[in-house]
């Protein structure tokens, strides 16, 4: 017979003993309880301090027959002063009974509101939900592993506490409270500030993030480019602020896109035109005949520039942080365009190099000459062989001294760097990275910057500092004057160049292919009876291997994140050589994007692996549901008893809307032991209730 219970954790301490930690508390509560604990204390020992003062004198008066007339007037003028040493007998007496009686009234003060304290201490914090008798808030899990929890075989979690409104738009490792909190030192004229800083798990945030108010089930795609629901991400100062330039216009319950930018205020659409027009690509398409593929958007805003490049064949990785525009992101998720949170600081973008056939910054605002050009390399490392970079600024075009002697000082780099100027005309300038090394030994000796080391390794990605360095090429691509990948679509399915590095047959990578084709069709046909043809649009494969559940996909209006954990970080340039978009990630860390921003998540093996890791399957599960949408889906293909550990989550998790569970089909990627698919739909809910 199973039993129901709230959520409490168990962890192993370093001596591996087993012990409890509440989880459910924000900063802010934490900071609340932790004045409270300092008031509690200063409260204990002004009593103990006064009911010992107390104590002394009642007992310097009970003693006082015992003492010699010598010793009294010494003893009472520590305690009581000069002036009582006039009282006499029976009367100083009566008077050390009352003060010993206020000294226990005291004490058992302090006594009541100890126990108040301890019991309803944490009803204090704003985050924290009271539950009534029948929900207590219990823990009862075991320890099994590196400090990963499990749930006990006779246990089934009921609920998990509900965050504070105010973490309604959390991002754990964004999230400027806790910069403030854990005073980090760093620079912000680097954009530190911007860059990946994660809670300790002391700090984390164990409960579910609610929507905001009046949430609704997002508009499908494609209309979902032009329009979302104001309600969903309630703020329109970017409509007041950006107005002229045309992001967003406020329409009723309403926000939409006309598809203005900064330096775009008549369209996208005219101004990607106008790009190919200055590059001669046929029929003014950017794609280039599907020689561009992949983009790169630095500085987005709310990604009009990648939401209509997709009408040109191209995906773009539309990139921005979560700076003083904040909620740019944000709005691009919710219209269904392909973005995530970055900035160009201190650390690596988390892409291999050689990922994007082209770069665009349109008034990015960023300074490409600080610290000797160093983010231009990084943008340098990232760019195929003859990629292009479109820049829009101006400092392209202006005639004042200031932006003359910027742009002066940036041909000078892009021309030190090996990069031709391929076009320029009005505001934007198009430059050209070369194809071979030619270039690059012909450079005179000393010349910065300088080459990369040859040990250096430029798809070292994930929290790996930036080189002020220029990564030349292997020699089979020097050889090959380009990185032999074919125009797209055709890039899909055929096997990459560097494949090799990886030491993957081209056989065994055509065969991925074809097993993922049949898992969709799986997966499809076990939802056939929930799902309609715009049910997704932002999916993400949370362990993407070589983008083959993507690749499958492709026929279907959707685009999809792969996610490549940090272990096996070599195999993003695969899927990016394919064509496809994704990034690295440590999911023993919370991902870098806004609550409620996918409509699938796809878990294969993942959290078995995240067990090997030694870290919580219940971090990840509250992870992957900040990340999901209300009426979102979840697939899981795992061993059969991590699907039932989950199962007994999902009614905590709000995940119970709808469900199915199939026994997996063998195929090459199955494991040794029996796997089982799991599918289950998150209810839309609010404030703790569902939604009807």
């Amino acid at each position: 017979m199973h039993t129901s219970t709230d959520v409490r954790v168990v962890t192993n301490n370093k001596k591996g003993i087993i012990s409890d930690r509440s989880r459910s508390s924000s900063y802010d509560s934490g900071f609340e309880l932790s004045l409270l604990n300092h008031a509690m204390t200063m409260v204990y020992l002004f009593v103990i301090v006064s009911s010992w003062r107390l104590h002394f004198i009642h007992t310097s008066h009970c003693l006082s027959p015992l003492l010699n007339s010598s010793e009294l007037p010494e003893l009472q003028k520590r305690t009581m002063g000069t002036k009582q040493l006039k009282d006499e007998g029976g009367a100083t007496f009566d008077l050390s009974r009352k003060l010993f009686s206020f000294s226990s009234i005291l004490i058992c003060f302090l006594v009541c509101l100890s126990l108040l304290c301890l019991f309803y201490g944490t009803s204090f914090a704003p985050s924290l939900r009271r539950r009534d008798a029948s929900d207590p808030f219990s823990i009862h899990l075991i320890y099994r592993g590196r400090g990963v929890t499990l749930i006990r075989a006779n246990f089934t979690v009921t609920s998990f506490p509900v965050c504070d409104m105010r973490l309604s738009e959390l991002i754990p490792c964004s999230d400027r409270n806790l910069l403030y909190q854990m005073r980090l030192k760093l620079n912000l004229s680097l954009m530190e500030h911007y860059e990946r800083h994660c809670p300790p798990q002391s700090r984390r945030f164990d409960c579910l993030i609610p929507p905001p108010s009046n949430y609704k089930v997002p508009i499908r795609w494609p209309a979902s480019r032009d329009e979302v629901w104001k309600a969903n991400i309630p703020h329109t100062h970017l409509a007041s602020e950006k107005s002229d330039q045309r992001w967003m216009v406020v329409n009723g319950d309403k926000i939409n896109f006309p598809g203005g930018g900064t330096h775009f205020h008549f369209g996208a659409d005219k101004y990607i035109s106008q790009i190919a027009q200055m590059l001669n690509f046929p029929k003014s398409k950017l794609n280039n005949r599907g020689r561009i593929r992949t983009a790169l958007d630095i500085g987005c805003g709310v990604a009009s520039f990648g939401a209509y490049l997709l009408n040109h064949d191209i995906i773009a990785m539309s990139l921005a942080p979560n700076d003083v525009h904040a909620n740019q992101i944000q709005f691009a998720l919710e219209r269904g365009i392909p973005s995530a949170l970055g900035v160009l600081g201190t650390k690596r973008l988390t892409y291999p190099s050689r990922s994007f056939d082209l770069a665009h910054c349109s008034r990015c605002r960023i300074d490409w000459l600080q610290r000797g050009g160093i983010l231009l390399m990084e943008l340098d490392r990232i760019l195929r062989p003859g990629g292009y970079f479109v820049y829009s600024s101006p400092e392209a075009y202006a005639l004042d001294e200031k932006n003359r002697k910027i742009w002066y000082q940036m041909n000078d780099l892009t021309k030190r760097m090996c990069w031709q100027i391929a076009a320029k005309r009005d505001q934007t300038v198009i430059w050209v990275k070369p194809l071979t090394n030619g270039c690059y030994n012909r450079r005179s000796n000393g010349t910065n910057p300088q080459m990369c080391e040859k040990d250096s390794d430029p798809d070292a990605a994930w929290d790996v500092d930036m080189k002020p360095c220029i990564t030349p090429y292997s020699k089979r691509v020097h050889r090959a004057k380009g990185s032999e990948i074919l125009p797209w679509p055709q890039r899909l399915n055929a096997p990459p160049p560097r494949l090799e590095e990886l030491k993957i047959s081209s056989q065994k990578f055509l065969e991925d292919n074809e097993i993922w084709k049949l898992r969709r069709k799986q997966y499809w046909k076990q939802m056939r009876s929930e799902i309609q043809k715009d049910t997704f649009r932002n999916i993400m494969d949370m362990n993407a291997n070589f983008g083959g559940f993507a690749a499958s996909l492709v026929s279907h209006d959707v685009w999809v994140m792969n996610v490549i954990p940090v272990n096996e970080s070599d195999k993003l340039k695969v899927i990016y050589d394919r064509g496809l978009i994704g990034t690295i990630h440590n999911w023993c860390e919370a991902f870098s994007t806004y609550p409620r921003t996918y409509d699938m998540l796809h878990a294969w093996l993942i959290l078995s692996e995240i067990d090997k890791n030694g870290c919580s399957f219940e971090d990840l599960l509250l992870e992957m549901d900040r990340i999901l949408r209300p009426s979102g889906y979840v697939i899981i293909r795992d061993k059969v008893h991590v699907i039932n550990y989950v199962k007994r989550l999902l009614k905590a998790l709000k995940w119970d809307d709808w469900s199915s569970e199939v026994i997996a089909k063998n195929d090459g990627l199955s494991l040794d032991e029996e796997e089982r698919i799991l599918i289950v739909r998150k209810k839309l809910w609010s404030d703790g209730r569902e939604m009807l």
